[in-house]
């Protein structure tokens, strides 16, 4: 085992570096697939640092791998970070914050790694807002070696071990008939009317579907004028779920509804997915426990919320394959909302940057009991083929 002194002092030795990172990667948002500056700049800090960088990995242009050039026998350990903003909010969802404690956590091991055994990478994950950027670098073999993958998410509470909803999008189209909405809607059919119904059946169907479970969504395409009955109607819905298989099951309710709605207005349907589909988290509780020991060690208390909120994240379909931990670090007052504009300020927030430190000196710490300690990698194997 290593001096957990020294994990300290190394993350405290790059606490500037990952305060300027966190700082410019927010003052520059960037959607899914276009992280242009984020991926540069990071890949950047650790070419600096001696790791050996690729850029453009699994066909992501945005994408990053970067390994320390000290590697030797035992475990390898990824440490990930995200860095896409949202539409019109920018970085809402903290990515700026993960993108710089996951750097900070790869530098403070890469300082340390010549007395380090295994291997250390660093994975910079693109597009996890709806483009799946983990699920193409799963797909690609990018975690076939791994034996652990980290990564932090900032909230309104903290909570380690707290799971997240399989999710699928889906895209709906209906094609009616124009006509002049007031001298002969009687030879029209409108599709805008499917969209509707479709809505309203989804809303009959909330209370015979699980607790947790999710189906929501907007419309994209309401018709031309109100003078012309619509010919075209869309909607992009999210269909999410603790358990994949019921997903799948809430994914044919949708589609049933979509489809009486066409039944009942004349319309033709056209229901596909689209976008992202992500699956759930799959716990690793020795992982789990040994970041929230590292977590209390740091001051932190786990204040998960009295209610069970869960989203989505690419990182579940990543859990899938190797043993993982998603924790997340309250970077503001519980009543401020995630996805909103005063989580964007937060995330720039002193408060935000101090829990960006904590959660690099927490995977750190983490990542190096992993490398040192190959009991630790057995329970942690054996914990992820038993669930």
């Amino acid at each position: 085992m290593i001096d957990k002194s020294r994990v300290v002092e190394a993350i405290a030795s790059h606490e500037m570096t990952l305060r300027r990172v966190s700082a410019e990667i927010h003052a520059h948002p960037e959607l899914l697939n276009e992280e242009v500056f984020a991926s540069k700049l990071l890949g950047d800090e650790l070419a600096h640092a001696g790791f050996r960088v690729e850029p453009g990995i699994a066909g992501l242009a945005t994408a990053v791998r970067a390994v320390h050039p000290a590697r030797s026998d035992g475990p390898t350990v990824a440490i990930l970070g995200e860095y896409d903003a949202l539409p019109e909010i920018g970085h809402a969802c903290g990515h700026n914050l993960i993108a710089a404690a996951g750097l900070g956590a790869a530098l403070a091991l890469g300082d340390l790694k010549a007395d380090l055994p295994g291997t250390l990478m660093f994975l910079g994950t693109p597009a996890e807002e709806g483009g799946g950027g983990k699920v193409v670098m799963v797909e690609g073999g990018l975690f076939d070696e791994v034996d652990a993958a980290m990564m932090f998410h900032p909230a309104n509470h903290t909570m380690v071990s707290w799971g997240s909803l399989a999710i699928s999008e889906v895209e709906i189209e209906f094609r009616g008939r124009p006509a002049h909405a007031s001298a002969e809607p009687h030879k029209g059919i409108n599709a805008l009317d499917a969209v509707i119904q479709t809505f309203n059946g989804i809303n009959a169907l909330r209370q015979h579907i699980l607790d947790g479970a999710r189906i929501h969504g907007i419309i994209t395409n309401g018709g031309a004028k109100p003078n012309i009955v619509p010919e075209v109607a869309a909607a992009l819905f999210y269909v999410r779920a603790e358990e994949t298989s019921y997903r799948d099951e809430l994914l044919e309710k949708l589609r049933a509804c979509a489809a009486g709605a066409a039944q009942a207005t004349g319309a033709t349907l056209s229901f596909r997915e689209v976008g992202h589909s992500y699956k759930a988290m799959k716990a690793n509780r020795p992982l789990e426990k040994t970041f929230e020991r590292h977590l209390r060690d740091l001051g932190e208390s786990i204040r998960p919320p009295e209610r069970r909120m869960l989203g989505s994240t690419d990182m579940g379909d990543v859990s899938q394959v190797v043993p993982a931990i998603h924790p997340y670090l309250q970077i503001c007052d519980e009543h401020i909302a995630t996805h909103s504009r005063p989580f964007a300020d937060a995330a720039i927030s002193e408060r935000g940057q101090r829990a960006m430190v904590t959660a690099a000196t927490a995977l750190a710490l983490t990542g190096a009991d992993i490398l040192t300690d190959p009991e630790l990698v057995r329970s942690m194997w054996d914990a992820f083929r038993d669930s």
